[in-house]
C-alpha cells in the first residue's frame, strides 16, 4: 500500500514539476498549459500510453489535467463502443460531468464567500 502512495507522489509531482518548469523557463502562458496538458492526456490515453500510468499511480495520474484528458477520451471510447459515432459527441461530456458540475459549484462557493467577505 505504500508503495502505491510513492508512485502516486512521484507521478503527480512529476506532472507539477513539468507544468512548474514550462511556467518558469517559456513564454506560454498558464491557461496554454493547462490546455497542453489535457490534450496530453486525450493524446496518451488514444495511443494506450497513460492507461500503464493510471493504473501504476493512481490519483496521481488521474487528479492532474493530463487526467481529465484521460477521461474525457476514456469515456468517448466506452460511449463510441456503446452507441456508435454518437458516442464521440457525448461519451465525454457523459464521463466528466459530476467533476465540471463539482467545480463549477465550487466556484460559485467561492465567489459568494469572497463577496461575503469584501463587504
Amino acid at each position: 500500500m505504500i508503495t502505491e502512495y510513492i508512485y502516486s507522489f512521484i507521478v503527480g509531482g512529476a506532472l507539477c514539476v513539468i507544468a512548474q518548469l514550462l511556467i518558469d523557463k517559456t513564454k506560454l502562458t498558464p491557461a496554454r498549459i493547462l490546455t497542453a496538458y489535457v490534450v496530453t492526456g486525450i493524446l496518451l490515453t488514444a495511443i494506450g500510453l497513460y492507461e500503464p500510468i493510471v493504473d501504476l499511480a493512481g490519483a496521481g495520474a488521474t487528479v492532474p489535467l493530463t487526467g481529465f484528458g484521460y477521461a474525457l477520451a476514456k469515456g468517448v471510447e466506452e460511449e463510441t463502443a456503446r452507441n456508435g459515432w454518437l458516442g464521440a459527441f457525448s461519451g465525454g461530456l457523459s464521463a466528466c460531468s459530476a467533476g465540471i458540475a463539482a467545480a463549477v459549484f465550487s466556484g460559485l462557493l467561492a465567489a459568494l464567500v469572497r463577496k461575503a467577505v469584501k463587504r
